[in-house]
């Protein structure tokens, strides 16, 4: 089972960026839970979160196979990440864009993590069940 990070706790950063690539080949399923977590923030700023795919961990996806709403403030944002429908997809990592406006130092400020957890199958069933039930 994946429970790792895209982004490592404690990340602080000033300007677009990337994670480290995280294999997603070995997983039993195939669906993850991410949360973006931000922890520290200067005011009038944005930070823009989306996951790349890649098949071999060098070439990446040219769009993003999923993207987080644009945040502006201390949260914990969760978001399903479906990568089933992409056999071909390996490897996934997170990408950064931010952005500063107004007052003060022009140079932007997050600290923030994003964290992946694997969902376990009987989970999905169960929701899956459920759903259907509702419809």
């Amino acid at each position: 089972m994946i429970d790792t990070f895209l982004v490592p706790e404690k990340t602080v950063v000033n300007a677009k960026g990337d994670g480290p690539a995280v294999d997603v080949s070995i997983a039993a399923n195939r669906v993850f839970l991410l949360i973006l977590n931000i922890t520290n923030i200067i005011e009038q700023e944005s930070l823009d979160v989306s996951i790349f795919g890649s098949a071999d961990g060098a070439a990446w996806s040219p769009k993003p196979i999923a993207t987080f709403p644009q945040k502006f403030y201390r949260a914990q944002h969760p978001m399903l990440l479906d990568v089933i429908a992409h056999p071909e997809i390996k490897f996934v990592r997170a990408h950064w864009e931010v952005n500063r406006w107004g007052r003060g130092t022009e140079t932007p400020m997050f600290e923030f993590h994003v964290s992946m957890r694997e969902v376990p199958t009987e989970i999905l069933k169960e929701a899956t069940a459920d759903a259907k039930a509702l419809a």
